[in-house]
């Protein structure tokens, strides 16, 4: 006699647990994130196999993969998640709360501003919970395409992944020296010059190095990479320290505004324009915390630009012209 598959007596812990076991790939790490034990981590995962009578998993020595089952469950388990959660802040929508998690992946520019928005956002709404999550870009791409977030802030919205992207704040890219640096004091410095010295750069697929390096290409000049580290707070000592030059954004400098150490160069055709994103899945329906926070960085944005990157060279304050 053939058991027929009963989801109705699958309970929402063992999807919870399965989401973590299977994002983790992980029981330890799925038992540690769920303040669980790892033993009742493999019982849920054993009960809930029973129920769908098919592998969800598969471990091989020590690794764990997802099954095409195990996979089909993984996005489902978000959609419901993801459901319940926007039925609970509609809720409280309704009764005139504004309440919820609102789950936040930035780039790893956005943390020098980010956290001050954040600051006046849970002034205005303290009943709203905030989990940030703070990366590259390449690991942001990864999650976006696996929707596992609500908004994530990056300064290039991605040509390959169908999204919603909103602008919210500028974002301009500016020429770092050493504060010594015979080109410190010139004037509207020709770019041709510039691509004598040395550079110092970010990762390959950093947002500001794409820029970079377009920027460049356009104007039929090559740069002299002299090397390469992987974040901006790596490179602004490394600068100073006198080992070559370097393009970062302005928001980078919030600490450094007042710095002997580093000067913004005046450049042709500097700062690069760039602008920050607002960016979600096209196909997703924000959430109602979603919204509420991208509201607040439009309204938001344009003081916090205006406060922190005044006096840079070729910047005009969001609304002059």
């Amino acid at each position: 006699m053939i058991n027929k598959t009963n989801m109705n007596h699958v309970t929402l812990r063992q999807l919870h647990v399965f989401e973590a076991v299977a994002r983790n790939l992980s029981f330890t790490r799925a038992a540690d994130e769920l303040h669980l034990t790892q033993p009742t981590v493999s019982i849920q995962i054993k009960q809930l196999t029973d129920i769908v009578g098919l592998p969800l998993l598969e471990q091989i020595g020590k690794r764990v993969f997802l099954t095409d089952l195990g996979q089909e469950l993984l996005v489902l388990c978000r959609d419901t998640f993801e459901g319940l959660s926007q039925f609970e802040m509609l809720i409280s929508d309704r009764k005139g709360m504004k309440t919820g998690k609102l789950r936040l992946t930035v780039v790893t520019t956005a943390k020098y501003f980010i956290p001050r928005l954040l600051g006046s956002f849970y002034k205005r709404y303290p009943g709203i919970e905030v989990s940030l999550n703070v990366t590259n870009r390449e690991m942001i791409l990864h999650r976006l395409e696996n929707n596992e977030d609500d908004l994530y802030i990056l300064g290039q919205p991605p040509q390959h992944i169908d999204v919603h992207a909103d602008y919210f704040m500028e974002n301009p890219l500016v020429v770092l020296a050493p504060y010594d640096h015979p080109l410190a004091r010139e004037k509207n410095i020709p770019l041709s010059r510039l691509a004598e010295e040395p550079f110092l750069m970010r990762e390959p697929g950093s947002g500001t190095r794409l820029a970079l390096e377009r920027f460049f290409n356009e104007q039929g000049l090559a740069l002299k990479i002299r090397m390469e580290l992987g974040s901006s707070e790596a490179i602004k000592p490394a600068v100073a320290g006198g080992l070559g030059i370097a393009v970062l954004s302005a928001h980078t400098l919030a600490l450094e505004r007042n710095s002997q150490e580093i000067a913004i160069l005046d450049v042709s055709g500097f700062p690069i324009r760039r602008q920050w994103h607002a960016v979600y899945p096209a196909a997703k329906r924000l959430s109602v915390v979603g919204s509420v926070f991208l509201d607040f960085l439009k309204q938001e944005s344009r003081s916090e630009a205006n406060r922190y990157l005044v006096g840079i060279p070729g910047f005009l304050p969001v609304g002059e012209n």
